[in-house]
């Protein structure tokens, strides 16, 4: 009986040891990999986050993606995708914990592409009204993550809208990481902010049932939702977020350990050292107002 256990024992320490090397090896063989130059240029021209780091931090973030990549299956359902897809999937993936640079998803194994909607798959039946454009959960979705590829990609198409599909499922995988769904990523957030963070949510949150805030109204639904909303929008428009809701834009800095505004003023300034623009022209960072109401004050 006792040399059964132990013999048990000593063959589950085994594999852990084996799973543990061969992880660590994936990992190497990573980061020694070639980024692709075709990789690259789809990052310049779809992912503006990748655009405003510098070149040591896009090195870091190719990386990461690789990672992610090596780790996660990305997998079409009904549907075709291309290295467009793979690559905002671990965007989406990589953005929110870029700050981390040791943290990864322990909770992710497979992601899998829709060519639309969710509604109409199993996943999507308590649906009552609306569109379902990704999801993460338990139970059959256990390690997996659903999205929808026109929702992915148009989440990056347009980065001024305040919406991004793939950050905000991803952000619900920061929340699950500890066990509860609860609006509070423990697993970033220190125990001594999260008090503060609950109080927080909850005044902004009965803001936006008073129509008193241009944060997204989904985030009114519950704290999680809350949570990914104004992430979508700290990631989307920092400047926009810190100026109406400074306290809001300070907190989300602290959990995800990223100053997205500064990071946004400095790639708006380097690109306005290469553009000639009026004082009438509308501005460059989106907000749709002349530049000398915006960035050129």
């Amino acid at each position: 009986m006792h040399f059964t256990l132990a013999l048990i024992t000593f063959t589950l320490l085994l594999l852990l040891i084996w799973y543990v090397l061969t992880r660590d090896k994936k990992h190497k063989n990573t980061l020694n990999e070639e980024f692709k130059a075709s990789w690259k240029d789809i990052l310049k021209e779809y992912v503006s986050f990748y655009n405003e780091l510098n070149e040591e931090q896009q090195s870091l973030f190719e990386k990461r993606i690789l990672n992610f990549l090596h780790h996660v299956k990305v997998t079409a359902v009904k549907t075709e995708i291309t290295d467009l897809d793979r690559l905002l999937v671990a965007s989406s993936a990589i953005i929110p914990i870029f700050g981390y640079p040791g943290w990864e998803y322990p909770n992710l194994n497979e992601v899998l592409i829709h060519d639309s909607h969710l509604n109409d798959t199993e996943f999507g039946q308590q649906a009552e009204n609306g569109y379902i454009l990704g999801m993460v959960g338990t139970g059959k979705l256990e390690g997996k993550m659903l999205l929808s590829k026109g929702a992915l990609r148009e989440g990056f198409r347009n980065d001024n809208d305040k919406k991004n599909v793939g950050i905000h499922e991803f952000v619900h995988l920061i929340d699950m990481a500890d066990g509860k769904i609860d609006g509070i990523p423990e697993v970033l957030l220190q125990k001594s902010y999260t008090l503060p963070w609950m109080n927080l949510m909850h005044q902004k949150i009965e803001e936006i049932l008073n129509k008193d805030s241009d944060i997204n109204p989904y985030g009114a639904t519950n704290v999680q939702e809350f949570l990914t909303v104004t992430s979508e929008y700290f990631f989307e428009r920092p400047n926009l977020l810190k100026k109406n809701h400074p306290e809001l834009y300070e907190n989300l800095a602290l959990i995800f350990n990223q100053n997205m505004s500064e990071q946004e003023k400095k790639f708006e300034t380097n690109k306005l050292k290469d553009v000639e623009i009026g004082r009438n022209d509308l501005c460059l960072c989106g907000s749709k107002k002349k530049y000398k109401k915006c960035c050129g004050k």
